[in-house]
């Protein structure tokens, strides 16, 4: 099992209640057509938490998304659907800036 984990900011001139409601209502429907997603988690962030002994970094991120696929092919087969780029034209919509990593999991705590 692979995973897309991917930080959204809004785009400039959004408020980020426009960026939620476009995300949820308008946005999330969409990944359903996508062939090959196993499951989809939007994180919406309630506030950002600092610790005292390390910096922060200077990333202001609206949410998270978190896509699982099967394995890596499957994900690129995925991403090459006409769902996924009508599911990313609409990203275009309302995300600013994305940052998308592939990431493998490895549980420590179950």
């Amino acid at each position: 099992m692979v995973k897309s984990v991917s930080l959204l900011t809004r785009r400039p001139g959004t408020t980020h209640e426009e960026f939620m409601r476009h995300w949820v209502e308008v946005h999330a429907p969409l990944a359903h057509a996508v062939p090959g997603i196993r499951r989809y988690v939007q994180s919406h962030i309630l506030e950002e938490r600092a610790r005292p002994d390390i910096p922060t970094t200077d990333i202001a991120i609206d949410g998270i998304a978190e896509l699982w696929y099967d394995d890596r092919e499957t994900m690129a087969r995925a991403l090459a659907t006409p769902e996924a780029r009508a599911l990313h034209a609409d990203g275009a919509l309302f995300i600013g800036r994305i940052k998308s990593y592939t990431v493998e999991e490895k549980v420590v705590i179950g």
